[in-house]
């Protein structure tokens, strides 16, 4: 469903990443691990095409850097969800209208908006805040509102740019056993971590980065 074949970023001669080659099948879940600055974000958005590679080609389902229009990014995105260290919620709405913006920029009907939205809540275990602004909520119940808005529209990938990052170990815990339960509905998950202690006690795939490459393939 996503491969890079070679893949290589330079910016202002900075090499960022370079000869990376690896696959991500339907419905894995792969833990993207490096330290602060080791690229790993830039990794991520070379899966969304926020910017492409400078040599080598990623392909997301039929979506392929070396061919993909302005008119092609928006329904590629589409397939695609993501969360951020920083949440990047709309403070002057509530949980209810932060979920449910993804749903209106895709041209959901109303109706069907306000179910998928109440389901996705009730997933994540926030139906009771449905009204309340983002600013009343703790740390981790943003989180999980970021995780809602990414999953209502059901994508094919959920890519969870290091998610834990600013929470607790116990609500760390909560929000990767959250992205696990999403897993196990078909939905591809790739979460970027500097925190190698987090992914130990998970057996799922591992992605080291190193150096601008990718030097291990492990089993945790």
């Amino acid at each position: 469903m996503i491969s890079f074949s070679h893949v290589a970023v330079v910016y202002d001669s900075h090499r960022v990443l370079h000869d990376i080659s690896f696959k991500v099948e339907p419905g894995q879940f792969v833990f993207l691990v490096g330290q602060t600055g080791s690229g790993k974000t830039t990794l991520l958005r070379l899966i969304s095409m926020d910017i492409l590679p400078t040599k080598g080609i990623v392909t997301v389902g039929k979506y392929s850097s070396r061919g993909i229009s302005p008119r092609e990014l928006p329904f590629l995105r589409r397939t695609l969800g993501t969360v951020f260290q920083d949440f990047k919620l709309m403070g002057d709405r509530s949980v209810f209208d932060n979920v449910a913006f993804t749903l209106h920029v895709t041209g959901t009907k109303g109706t069907e908006i306000k179910k998928k939205v109440m389901h996705t809540l009730a997933d994540v275990g926030l139906t009771h805040a449905r009204n309340m602004r983002v600013q009343e909520l703790s740390g981790g119940e943003q989180q999980r509102v970021a995780i809602a808005r990414a999953f209502v529209h059901n994508p094919l990938v959920l890519l969870a740019d290091e998610p834990t990052g600013n929470l607790d170990p116990g609500t760390s815990a909560e929000i990767l056993q959250l992205l696990f339960d999403i897993n196990t509905r078909g939905t591809a998950v790739i979460m970027a971590t500097h925190n190698y202690e987090l992914t130990r006690k998970a057996k799922q795939r591992i992605l080291r980065l190193e150096e601008g490459g990718v030097r291990q393939v492990e089993k945790a």
